[in-house]
Formats: C-alpha cells, sequence, structure tokens
C-alpha cells in the first residue's frame, strides 16, 4: 500500500489510555492521519511510503498542547519583570498594548511566537489576546494548529469599542474559521474583574448556542479574590458559578487560590483547569493544588502564558517545573508523576479544547501531530524510562521535528514554514520601537 510517511523512531510514546511505549515499531501517515502503528519488520513489508524517516535515538510523541498563551506578547518578552502582577499590568503592560498592539504587532508577535512554540514542540495552542483575526493569518502561514480566543472586556482598545463590539468581532472570527480543519476559537474574556455580569451571560449564551469553550484567567491571585470578596460579597469562582458558567466547557486557568469547597465544585462540573506554573511563581501570584484536583478528578491542562511574563513558551520547562512545583506544594514527592505531567502537556490540553478526538496521543485514527526528541545525547545516558527523562532532564533543544496533520513544520531543527533570518530582524525592529518609548 502507497502510504505518504513512515516514521521509525527509537520509542514511541502514545500517551493512550493504557500509556503505551513502543520500540522496534513505526508509525505510518497517509493523508495526514495516523494509519497505523507496528512492528518495523512488518510496516516495511505493508507499506511503499514516499518518505521514510528513520530516528533509532529518538522518541516519538504527540505534539504538546499549550493550553493558554498571548502569542503576540512575544514582543514585550523582558519588558517589564520582577513586578507583582497588578503593577505589571496597570503601569507596564497595559500602556505598552495601548501604545503599540495594532494588527501588525500582533501578526509579527504572534509569528515569532509560533516559531518559537514548533522549535519547543508545541503543535497546538490555546491563545487570548487582541485583533485574533491577524493570529489567524500567522497560524495558517505557519501550519500550526490553534485555538484562537475570542476575546471580551468591558472597557475600550484599540480592538473594540465595549462589550457588544467584542462579542461581534468575536462572531465575525468564528465566522471566517469555521471551516479551517487546523483553527477553532473560543470565546475569551479576560477575567472576572474585567467582564461584567451582563456581558458573561451573553457570551455564555452564544458558547452553548455554538459549542464551544469559554477560556478565562480566574483565582489568579489572593488580591483579586480579596477585592472581588469585598465589593460584591463574592469569590469570582462563585459569581461564575451563579452566573451558570461552570461546566464542562469552561477552562480556568491558574486557579492557585482554591478553597476545598471549590475543588469539589470544580471537579462535579467537569471544569478544565489550565496551570501555568512558571507564570505564576515569576509574578509571585501562588500555587495552584494540583495534587488536590487531581485527586478530586479534575482534568488539569498546562500553559506558559505569555512571553511577557513566563518568559518562554517551552512546554518541557513547563512540565518539569509543574512536576517539582507539585511535590514541594503537597510536601510529597510521591504526587504528580512523570507520566501524569507529559498527559497534562498533551492529551489533557486536548480534552479541555474538545480536541482529543483529534489529538493528544499516537492512536490509530487520529491527527498525526507529532513530535520528535532526541534521546541520544550524553545528557540522555543512561535511561531507563524515557518519559522520566522528557520530564527532568530534556531541554527543547532536543526537538528536532515536528508535523502537524502530517505536514512537516520542523526537521532537523530547522523550520520548515517560517524564516528564522526574517523572524529575528522583524523582532529587533520591535525592540527598537518598543524599547525607545519604555525607556
Amino acid at each position: 500500500m502507497q502510504i505518504d510517511l513512515l516514521i521509525k523512531p527509537g520509542w514511541i510514546i502514545t500517551v493512550n489510555e493504557a500509556d503505551q511505549i513502543f520500540t522496534e515499531h513505526a508509525v505510518a501517515v497517509h493523508a495526514g492521519r495516523i494509519l497505523n502503528i507496528l512492528p518495523n519488520a512488518e510496516a516495511e513489508q505493508t507499506y511503499q511510503a514516499a518518505q521514510t524517516v528513520e530516528l533509532p535515538q529518538q522518541a516519538l510523541l504527540p505534539g504538546f498542547v499549550n493550553a493558554h498563551t498571548h502569542a503576540a506578547m512575544s514582543l514585550l518578552r523582558g519588558l517589564a519583570d520582577d513586578l507583582p502582577l497588578m503593577e505589571w499590568l496597570q503601569e507596564y503592560i497595559w500602556p505598552a498594548e495601548r501604545q503599540w498592539a495594532d494588527r501588525q504587532f500582533v501578526y509579527d508577535g504572534s509569528k515569532l511566537a509560533i516559531a518559537e512554540m514548533i522549535r519547543s514542540g508545541t503543535t497546538c495552542f490555546n491563545d487570548m489576546y487582541f485583533f485574533a483575526e491577524e493570529t489567524v493569518k500567522a497560524v495558517q502561514d505557519t501550519g500550526i494548529r490553534a485555538s484562537l480566543g475570542m476575546i471580551l472586556i468591558d472597557f475600550p482598545t484599540a480592538y473594540a469599542q465595549d462589550a457588544a463590539d467584542y462579542l461581534q468581532k468575536g462572531l465575525s472570527l468564528y465566522d471566517s474559521i469555521k471551516d479551517n480543519p487546523l483553527i477553532q476559537c473560543c470565546f475569551a474574556p479576560h477575567a472576572p474583574y474585567t467582564v461584567s455580569d451582563q456581558p458573561l451571560q451573553q457570551m455564555h449564551k452564544l458558547a452553548e448556542y455554538l459549542n464551544i469553550p469559554i477560556h478565562i484567567h480566574v483565582h489568579e491571585t489572593a488580591d483579586e479574590v480579596r477585592q472581588a470578596v469585598q465589593s460584591t460579597q463574592e469569590r469570582p469562582l462563585a459569581r461564575l458559578e451563579r452566573l451558570g458558567l461552570l461546566d464542562q466547557h469552561f477552562l480556568a486557568v491558574h486557579m492557585t487560590q482554591l478553597q476545598a469547597s471549590e475543588i469539589e465544585l470544580l471537579a462535579y462540573k467537569g471544569v478544565h483547569v489550565i496551570h501555568c506554573p512558571e507564570s505564576n511563581l515569576k509574578l509571585a501570584s501562588g500555587f495552584c493544588p494540583v495534587a488536590k484536583l487531581f485527586a478530586a478528578g479534575v482534568n488539569i491542562a498546562l500553559g506558559t502564558d505569555g512571553n511577557a511574563s513566563n518568559n518562554d513558551l517551552d512546554m518541557l520547562g513547563e512540565m518539569r517545573t509543574a512536576a517539582l512545583l507539585a511535590k514541594a506544594v503537597a510536601q510529597d514527592a510521591s504526587v504528580i508523576s512523570a507520566h501524569q505531567v507529559l498527559r497534562m502537556a498533551t492529551l489533557n490540553g486536548a480534552k479541555a479544547l474538545g480536541l482529543a478526538q483529534e489529538i493528544g496521543s499516537i492512536e490509530i485514527g487520529k491527527s498525526a501531530d507529532l513530535i520528535t526528541i532526541n534521546l541520544g545525547g550524553l545528557e540522555s545516558k543512561p535511561m531507563y524510562d524515557p518519559i522520566s527523562h522528557l520530564v527532568y532532564c530534556t531541554t527543547r533543544d532536543q526537538v528536532t521535528h515536528v508535523w502537524v496533520a502530517g505536514k512537516i513544520l520542523l526537521e532537523e531543527r530547522k523550520l520548515s514554514t517560517l524564516n528564522e533570518v526574517e523572524l529575528i530582524n522583524s523582532a529587533q525592529h520591535w525592540q527598537s520601537l518598543i524599547g525607545e518609548t519604555a525607556g
């Protein structure tokens, strides 16, 4: 049988329900999908591939799903570091965005972020930012998979004037991409403290009608919760529950401030938690109680947040931080295993985005969103458990190949759909503009 691609790695790390790992096996890919997983000898007898990729020192695994990003903010990387969240936002980030965040900023920043994500093994990202129409163009230019936020806030920006305008622009965005197999939309209200009740309720009705997720920052800091209680006598999560928003399509980002009853509520409602450990650490926002959430049965996915608060989009680094931080917070070295953290970065993210039937694991019939990581170097020796190595001693520089829907986006560390020199020149151009006005 003629097929498009046969990949023969040293290990196939499936992240399927049984956590299977295969050696001396191949993955057959045709028409952008995983056709078969079978022993090498059988694959050679069964298929005639247009391309065979032999990578005996590499692990093949599903591409990472970065479940929370602000891609265009790559152009603000390092602009205002070592500050608490609200000072960082109100005195530095929001003023910079008011001055610079236009269509060209979003397009150029999104391409820079996508290049970094591809080179780090991310094949799908869930974004929240203005001018998402420009992020659509960047996604189409590069071939990555994306879930793009239909932003919602109460106050005017260069993008929209009021909540009604944001919603209308969001619906136009949805209509423009609804037939694109690599792009989907979700509603992206910024946070409970920036969106009032009526727009949230209107958005929820639209989300139910369109059957798409809602993606929002919530319970990010103790100060956020304290101010909400002072002004409304309700914790933000209680308010969202009263408004009817909490369900299996709700993606709650950060969640560093949780009571036991709230964890029970999240589990009961089927809410997904998006954990961003490095951003939370850098902004001193608090600690998401990952072990307690897992014990309650909550689906936890992993995100990097934006480059302005992380300051990278490296899911391998995020996995390692998530694993170590969870152990320290729980004061229990046995919680959150390497296998669980890898699942957070892949299949759990796919579940949160409603894409688990399409991506997140290596299984027959799924899209061929795949990456390879070189485990042959001395830094990876000896090796007793390849998943442990991926989480605890692997860096993004070891990612060598990336495919999305069977299309090669990274080959031997070289970007296939992006020009690295052009990206660097673009970033330096924005640095000169923004850096001059930032003082």
